[in-house]
């Protein structure tokens, strides 16, 4: 069992920034990768990004690319999603997700290769 739970979420202006972070607890965070997914109402789940089990690779979705960055400290069985130049429609609940079927380099962008979620934090950009 894992589980899994992100904070940092709020309010902010758009062309603000925000980190969100995931802490995992229940097997070590370097047995799996992780991956960041949002919600906005009335949409489904979208990818955002994900990071492998070491940190060495990671990807993301083309609406966030040059603007989030996901990172993770393994030690502290963290992830983090740094979010900069924020727009309105980044608004939505973050989900951060953990795949523990993933080899030390593997990542996904399908909600379906991951096993266990948080249960979200919301982001909300003002215009």
């Amino acid at each position: 069992q894992v589980q899994l739970v992100e904070s940092g979420g709020g309010l902010v202006q758009a062309g603000g920034s925000l980190r969100v972070s995931c802490v995992a607890s229940g097997r070590t965070a370097s047995a799996y990768a992780m991956g960041w997914f949002r919600q906005a109402p009335g949409k489904e789940r979208e990818f955002v990004a994900a990071i492998s089990r070491n940190g060495a690779s990671t990807r993301y979705a083309d609406s966030v690319k040059g603007r989030v960055t996901i990172s993770r400290d393994n030690a502290k069985n963290t992830v983090f999603l740094q979010m900069n130049s924020l727009k309105p429609e980044d608004t939505a609940v973050y989900y951060c997700a953990a795949d523990l079927r993933s080899t030390l380099f593997s990542i996904s962008s399908n909600h379906g290769s991951y096993d266990y979620w948080g249960q979200g934090t919301q982001v909300t950009v003002s215009s």
